[in-house]
């Protein structure tokens, strides 16, 4: 049926001719396999930078010489222009929800995080784009888009090398982000409404 989602592509879905050197064969069902990848990263420049700065409750971004557009995490690279970026920009620890979403399943490989909890996409000031934080310290019903966040950072003698610094993004209490033109996103600097 061309309706039902479910149906193999037409090109599958005729029949399967088994050729005859295993035609007595049993079929494989399914394959479970464990499996393991182990590597190794090494920032590069920009990177580096930026978690040295973390360790410092500093967050950088690096500004784009073609667009004018700041990126955060930095990667020494425009994303849009494909050319070195142009400078380092030193941003706020303050941002909004741009969008969210609330987990209500455990991650098993995640303990630490006991459901309901809330994901949310974080706009920096300053920054053109955002990236993913937790909101902590305020029910995941209560989040909303444009809602004001500032980091919460480990405690200075917990600081390392590592995002992992920021434990999480908590409402500020300032007023909302009036988010209405979502043609903003991507601009150099899409200013606060």
């Amino acid at each position: 049926m061309a309706d039902d989602p479910l149906a193999p592509p037409a090109a599958l879905a005729g029949d399967v001719t088994v050729p005859p050197a295993v035609a007595g064969a049993e079929p494989v069902q399914s394959v479970c396999t464990p499996i393991r990848l182990s590597y190794t990263y090494t920032p590069g420049k920009a990177l580096s930078r930026y978690l040295r700065a973390m360790a410092e409750r500093r967050i950088l971004g690096e500004r784009c010489g073609v667009t004018g557009q700041v990126f955060v995490p930095p990667r020494g690279v425009s994303p849009l222009a494909g050319t070195t970026t142009a400078g380092v920009v030193e941003l706020a620890d303050t941002g909004y929800v741009d969008s969210f979403n609330i987990t209500r399943v455990p991650i098993e490989r995640r303990p630490d995080l006991k459901p309901p909890y809330c994901s949310a996409w974080i706009v920096l000031d300053g920054a053109s784009v955002g990236f993913m934080g937790l909101v902590i310290n305020i029910a995941p019903e209560e989040v909303r888009i444009g809602m004001r966040v500032r980091a919460v950072w480990k405690p200075d003698d917990e600081l390392e090398t590592s995002a992992a610094n920021i434990l999480g993004w908590e409402p500020t209490g300032e007023p909302d982000e009036v988010i209405d033109d979502y043609e903003r996103l991507g601009r150099a600097d899409p200013g606060r409404a």
